[in-house]
C-alpha cells in the first residue's frame, strides 16, 4: 500500500539539509587525511599526488588522485611494499604499502653510485685497499675481485658497483671519495634528506644487513628516479657487460630483467635474507618511462614485469 502523502511531506521535512552531508564528507577526510600524516610523519603528502593514503598503515583503496573517476584494476605481486612513478616528473601511479620501512639490500648501492657519481670524477684512478678474498670470507659478499695495490677508475668501479654488485667496490669507491666508510655513509645520509627520502637511513654502501639500514618502496623508486638523470649511470645500469682496464674477466649484468622484459633499461636487484628480493627496475614503451621498485619479494622479476605491464597498459600518464 503507498504511504500517504503527509508521509511523505513529513519526510520531506525531516530531511538534513544538504550542507550538512557536506560538512560530514569533510570531517571524515580531514580524519582520514589526519591519520596519514601521523603515520608517515607528513611524507606521503608531500611528496607525491597519491591519493590522502600512501602511508603504510593508510594504504589507498582507490586510485590515485590523478586517475580520477577511472580506476584501472590494481596489480597483482607478491612483495611486501612497491611503487610505481611515471618519469620525468616522478609521479606516482601506484603504491603498496609504499612507505614502509624494510630492508633494501644492494637498492642501497644506488645511493653509493650516485654520491660518488656526483663528488668525483669518474676517469680518475682509484688505488684499491680492499681484500675481496677477505669480503667473501667474512660475510658471503658478493664481488666484483678487487685485490689491495689494484689501480682502476671510478667508472670501473662503478660498472662492478651496479652489473655485480660488488661489495668491495662500494667499500672503494666509499673510502676514495670521502676517506672512509663512515663519512661516505653520512654523504649518503645527506643525500637522501636532500631527495626527500623521509623513510631511508642508510649504514653502510653495499646494503648489508643492518639495524640502522632501512629504505621503502617508494624512496627506493625516488632514488632510482633520481639514478637516471645521470646519462652516466642511466648508461651503466642498461649494461649487460663490461670490461674493466684490469687482467681480469669481464663484468656481467646480474638483473635478468634485461633478457626477460624487452624495454626493460635497467636498474638494480639485491637480496639478503632478511630483505627477501628486491629490485628497482625502468622501462620505456610508446614515449613512456616507467621507475617501479618491489621490496620483500619471492620473485622480484615476476612482480616488476607485472607492474610495469600494469603502469603501461592500465595507468593513465602521470606527467
Amino acid at each position: 500500500m503507498r504511504p500517504p502523502d503527509h508521509w511523505h511531506l513529513r519526510r520531506k521535512r525531516a530531511t538534513p539539509p544538504w550542507w550538512l552531508f557536506a560538512l560530514g564528507g569533510v570531517v571524515v577526510l580531514g580524519a582520514l587525511l589526519w591519520r596519514c600524516q601521523l603515520s608517515d610523519g607528513g611524507g606521503a603528502l608531500d611528496r607525491v599526488a597519491a591519493g590522502p593514503c600512501a602511508a603504510a598503515t593508510c594504504e589507498p583503496e582507490g586510485p590515485p588522485a590523478s586517475f580520477g573517476g577511472g580506476a584501472p584494476p590494481s596489480p597483482k605481486i607478491n612483495g611486501r611494499s612497491a611503487a610505481v612513478l611515471e618519469e620525468p616528473c616522478g609521479a606516482l601511479l601506484y603504491g603498496l604499502a609504499a612507505n614502509l620501512r624494510r630492508p633494501p639490500a644492494s637498492l642501497t648501492k644506488l645511493a653509493t653510485a650516485l654520491v660518488a657519481t656526483e663528488r668525483a670524477d669518474l676517469d680518475e684512478t682509484v688505488e684499491v685497499r680492499v681484500n675481496s678474498a677477505l669480503l667473501v670470507a667474512s660475510t658471503g659478499s658478493t664481488v666484483m675481485g678487487l685485490e689491495p695495490g689494484m689501480r682502476l677508475s671510478m667508472r670501473d668501479l662503478l660498472h662492478g658497483l651496479l652489473l655485480t654488485s660488488g661489495n668491495d667496490a662500494a667499500i672503494a669507491i666509499a673510502e676514495a671519495v670521502a676517506g672512509n666508510v663512515p663519512a661516505f655513509v653520512d654523504l649518503m645520509n645527506e643525500k637522501a634528506v636532500a631527495l626527500g627520502l623521509r623513510n631511508t637511513h642508510f649504514a653502510n654502501p653495499h646494503g648489508l644487513d643492518d639495524p640502522a639500514l632501512y629504505s621503502s618502496a617508494l624512496d627506493m623508486a625516488l632514488l632510482g628516479h633520481a639514478l637516471l638523470v645521470h646519462p652516466e649511470l642511466a648508461a651503466i645500469v642498461r649494461t649487460k657487460e663490461y670490461q674493466p682496464a684490469w687482467d681480469g674477466p669481464e663484468l656481467w649484468n646480474g638483473n635478468a630483467l634485461l633478457d626477460l622484459y624487452p624495454e626493460a633499461i635497467g636498474i638494480k636487484i639485491g637480496y639478503t635474507e632478511t630483505a627477501g628480493q628486491t629490485i628497482v627496475a625502468a622501462a620505456e614503451r610508446n614515449g613512456r618511462r616507467l621507475v617501479v621498485s618491489v621490496l620483500g619479494s619471492r620473485d622480484r622479476y615476476a612482480d616488476a614485469m607485472a607492474l610495469l605491464e600494469w603502469g603501461f597498459a592500465e595507468a593513465p600518464p602521470g606527467c
